[in-house]
């Protein structure tokens, strides 16, 4: 391809909510156009991107045994409302009535329209197991869309969903999908690390995501650096911290004058904060209501929402506000476990359950007990509630753990029945009983790659794209396009790398200075560029390596055997 005749509008200026380089450079190197609030055009640059990374998703999918189809962008409202997700995706998912009254969504996701697809056409356990995946556009309407094609709300994904007979067998398949997704990703050349995670909104009892490592990303992870454990914090567990019980004690309420967080009151007593217990107030969001539920979580550690909030089954937590913590009949500053209001939802961090000596708040203003036992209390709801810290013990190899940034760039779900159930879709096992299919759900961003590959390869000067990404992967740049010397044997070398099968692309453009094309090429970001310019006179050709911008002088007759050889 010539640069004379592609659309390439690259620009200096850098737009006004762009704070991630990928959007940043996407946007200033033509890539990409913003058209709406999280919606973007891709230029011709950018749907080749976005093909090539398309193109090893469907290839390596092919691979591993599933089929392609292909689910309308837009469902009927009635699949969602048969799931139960209709209202539990909340306003993300967009609905709308055609001219008859009917009810529709964009699709952000299609679990329900691929059980419909299986439904009473797979009745025997014969037929599976089976996957279907699709590469396919998805919408949601995203309260906060940012950061360019890393928070749109109009995205391609490649979804795919499995089938099975039994627990064991979508294990199989899940464990297979991972395989299919480290191949894609080591293709794409990414750095990436496989992380346990939270199912979310999607459900089922096992998540892995795959985040490509980028010091922009919004995941924190918490990794191992001396195993392979690995997991968003949301999702992240530690070896419990021990430390000498302290000698039981009888129960004692203490006045705490003007004490109200931790520090305060183990300054005050001259305790371990490790031997307290901190009380963190939230309101929890339910279908129908909002209540303020209470965690309890050691002093020395911090709540994790995402593991509170699925500990009391919310759809999302949110701070309460000081009156209608009041209103709930708790005191700020001074809440406890002991002598709470029977109707407060109580969740304890599992790490807390055999601790005896205890301090904590009396639920009275200027007030803490010492001395509280937990084990002596029932009923008491314990869970993993806390997020886990730099330094903490990894609970596979004793290992410090450490905290890593990281773009969600796949994620791979046990369904489980949660969606045949709810859907009456089943089958007939090998004892002829009608059981609900075993599902799996396994999802990759595709467009989000784009941005993904930029956020963890870029300089100051632009793009730099991996060789399975780039749009071309040499850019041949003719100095002075006006000189008729220059043009042949930049074509020459062009035609030449073509033939070998190499994406090529000339700048030959007349009106641009070289500045300007060598400006272009680092912003852009192709692999390498070969100069043609005051060396031909010489017989000799530059060539540049975009990633480290080292310039190499080579002959010209050896410049296209030097390419491939660096390309391999």
């Amino acid at each position: 391809m010539k640069f004379s005749q592609m659309f390439i509008p690259t620009t200096k200026e850098t737009p006004n909510d762009a704070t991630l380089p990928s959007h940043q450079f996407l946007v200033r190197a033509g890539f990409i156009l913003q058209t709406g609030a999280g919606i973007y055009d891709y230029m011709p640059l950018g749907k080749i991107v976005l093909d090539k990374i398309r193109a090893v998703v469907k290839e390596e999918m092919d691979k591993s045994g599933a089929n392609e189809v292909q689910f309308g962008f837009v469902t009927p409202l009635s699949f969602w409302e048969e799931s139960g997700r209709a209202t539990a995706m909340g306003p993300e998912l967009l609905k709308f009535k055609d001219r008859k009254g009917m009810g529709f969504v964009l699709s952000p996701t299609n679990e329900e329209a691929v059980v419909n697809m299986i439904k009473n056409r797979i009745t025997s356990y014969k037929d599976l197991p089976i996957n279907l995946y699709q590469i396919y556009t998805k919408f949601r309407d995203e309260a906060r869309p940012r950061f360019g094609l890393m928070r749109g709300r109009e995205f391609l994904m490649k979804d795919s969903y499995s089938f099975h007979a039994t627990k064991e067998d979508l294990v199989r398949e899940f464990h297979v999908m991972e395989e299919t997704y480290k191949n894609v990703y080591t293709r794409l050349g990414l750095d990436f690390r496989v992380v346990s995670a939270d199912s979310g909104a999607i459900g089922g009892s096992g998540s892995k995501e795959f985040m490509v490592l980028a010091n922009s990303g919004e995941d924190t992870l918490v990794i191992c650096p001396n195993c392979e454990y690995g997991a968003n914090i949301e999702a992240a567990t530690r070896k419990p911290v021990k430390k000498e019980p302290l000698e039981t004690k009888e129960l004692q309420k203490i006045e705490t004058p003007n004490c109200k967080t931790i520090a305060e009151v183990s300054e005050f007593l001259k305790a371990d904060p490790f031997y307290s217990m901190k009380a963190v107030m939230k309101k929890a969001v339910y279908e129908e209501l909002s209540e303020v539920v209470l965690f309890f979580v050691r002093g020395t550690d911090e709540l994790e929402e995402t593991k509170a909030c699925n500990a009391a089954g919310a759809l999302e937590l949110e701070d309460a506000s000081e009156e209608e913590v009041r209103a709930a009949n708790l005191v700020p500053g001074y809440c406890g476990i002991i002598n709470l209001p029977e109707n407060i939802k109580v969740f304890v961090d599992e790490e807390l359950k055999e601790e005896n000596n205890l301090v904590c708040g009396a639920n009275e203003e200027n007030f803490h007990y010492a001395g509280v036992d937990l084990t002596s209390m029932q009923n008491l709801n314990f869970a993993d509630l806390v997020a886990v810290q730099e330094g903490d013990i990894c609970s596979c190899c004793g290992g410090k753990l450490e905290y890593k940034k990281g773009i969600e760039a796949g994620h791979i779900f046990q369904l489980g029945t949660k969606y045949s159930e709810a859907m009456d879709a089943k089958f007939l096992d090998s004892n002829g009983k009608s059981q609900p299919f075993e599902m799996g759900c396994y999802g990759i961003g595709v467009s989000r790659l784009v941005a993904a590959v930029i956020e963890q390869n870029h300089d100051e000067k632009g793009c730099i794209w991996t060789k399975e990404t780039a749009p071309f992967i040499v850019d041949v740049i003719v100095s002075n396009a006006k000189k008729d010397e220059e043009l042949e044997a930049g074509m020459k070398i062009y035609e030449a790398l073509k033939n070998a099968g190499v994406d090529t692309i000339i700048d030959d453009r007349k009106q641009q200075r070289f500045g300007f094309k060598m400006g272009d090429f680092e912003l852009i970001g192709f692999p390498y560029a070969v100069v043609v310019g005051k060396k031909l006179k010489e017989g000799s050709v530059e060539v540049v390596d975009r990633k480290t911008l080292e310039k190499v002088e080579i002959s010209i007759d050896e410049v296209v055997n030097y390419l491939i050889e660096k390309i391999k």
